[in-house]
């Protein structure tokens, strides 16, 4: 699994257990955050990966859908103890922040309506549109790399914003576009074991696929058999293994196909509650894609199964487990090819195209959350083929605007610290949320 000329150190897995518990309960501040805080403790402190093989740990998660900080994390864990490590690396990187948006979520629906509790949230919210604006402009240097990237981002933007194209449609698209990019130069492979290893890697490989195929959608197959198609569970199990498959470009390209499908088709929660989801992700440790989490209890918690708080938290874990599920499968699946698909030349143009349209879909997202931060009534106006956004200026929240600005000068222009800035916005919500 790993070149022992590169590995210092063999863990044990009483070591597992305590250095990624302590990433997992650290990991804030997003995935380059997350990243390099494991850079530090795997590579630098503990010495159990060399650097080349993080850095190429990190170019396979960057190929897959799905959170990349959580399945590198998976990644480095399969490395060094096979399955075992990485389904311990994977699950601690993820359950802290698990436990801690579902307590947030209880106490959404529990205390939501209370003057001061709102008023925080208030500000949380209004706060998210400068995370996400500048989370577009970091993406946007990254990603494009050319007038043909930039492109296919307009594109993008233009088919999901105006057209309301499907969002796997839109990525399918995108891919194809790359694929038209492709090099004709020889693809290159990096086997470096000889092909007579091909046979027990395909095993390998088969073998996860088969457990963790089973693992995620037998559950599936139940819930929509047992329960069917329209009812809030089996729904929400399909919807989120959707979800899993198609968000390349991490949790900010995905939001907009969420916002769409879990707000304006299967009325699981509001647009303002989604955007306070996302908001109270930011502060949590773990993946930003646990916002799920959120839209989970909240569709449970309004089925009225059980009681709100009994329904919340069955929305919650099959939001957990349907988004997390196929992390593991393409990480188990993928990782005895992982040198050769890190150098198939065409599949990383065809990435290349999904990771630019990824910015047009951040700019939808951006638009989406002002339009609903901004503006009581958001509205929209049919001039076939497109539907333009109309909001009515007259509900305009000054109060909204202000602290959104705020957030954007403290992170974009004093590049103030993400905890502080939303510290911040809760109190000036709380302060301002009583104003007319």
């Amino acid at each position: 699994m790993v070149d022992d000329a590169e590995r210092k150190e063999t863990p044990t897995i009483g070591d597992f257990f305590a250095i990624f518990g302590r990433i997992g309960l650290l990991s804030f501040g997003g995935p380059a955050g997350q990243i390099a805080l494991m850079h530090r403790v795997l590579v630098d402190e503990r010495k159990w990966l060399g650097e080349a093989q993080f850095l190429h740990a990190l170019n396979f998660c960057m190929l897959l859908p799905g959170p990349e900080a959580m399945q590198l994390a998976t990644y480095a864990g399969w490395l060094m103890r096979g399955m075992a490590g990485g389904l311990i690396a994977g699950l601690l990187f993820v359950l802290p922040g698990f436990a801690v948006v579902t307590a947030l979520s209880a106490g959404y629906v529990l205390y939501g309506d209370v003057p001061l509790f709102s008023g925080m949230l208030f500000g949380i919210s209004a706060a998210v549109l400068a995370i996400v604006s500048e989370a577009l402009v970091k993406v946007s240097r990254r990603a494009l790399k050319g007038r043909l990237h930039v492109a296919i981002a307009m594109t993008a933007f233009l088919a999901i914003a105006f057209l309301k194209l499907p969002f796997p449609l839109i990525i399918i698209a995108a891919a194809f576009a790359g694929l038209l990019l492709t090099s004709r130069q020889s693809e290159r492979t990096t086997a470096g074991d000889g092909e007579r290893a091909v046979p027990r890697r395909l095993r390998q490989s088969a073998s996860s696929a088969l457990l963790w195929g089973i693992v995620w959608l037998v559950p599936l197959a139940v819930l929509l058999g047992v329960a069917g198609r329209g009812t809030v569970f089996a729904d929400m199990a399909l919807f989120f293994s959707k979800a899993a498959v198609v968000t390349f470009g991490g949790a900010y390209a995905v939001l907009a196909y969420v916002g769409q499908q879990a707000v304006e088709v299967h009325g699981w929660l509001t647009a303002p509650a989604m955007i306070t989801g996302l908001g109270l992700a930011e502060t949590t440790p773990g993946p930003l894609i646990l916002v799920l989490v959120f839209v989970g209890f909240l569709g449970g918690a309004n089925a009225g199964a059980g009681g709100p708080i009994a329904g919340g938290l069955a929305g919650a874990f099959t939001a957990l487990w349907f988004t997390f599920a196929p992390c593991f499968l393409w990480i188990f699946a993928g990782a005895p090819f992982m040198e050769r698909l890190r150098g198939i030349t065409w599949l990383s143009s065809a990435l290349g195209g999904v990771t630019a349209a990824v910015v047009g879909v951040i700019a939808n997202l951006a638009l989406w959350f002002s339009l609903h931060v901004l503006f009581g009534s958001p509205g929209e106006v049919a001039a076939e083929p497109f539907a333009l956004p109309a909001p009515d200026l007259a509900t305009l929240d000054w109060r909204a605007l202000a602290i959104s600005v705020g957030a954007g000068v403290a992170l974009m222009g004093l590049r103030l610290n993400l905890f502080a800035v939303l510290g911040a916005a809760a109190l000036a919500g709380a302060a301002l949320g009583g104003a007319a």
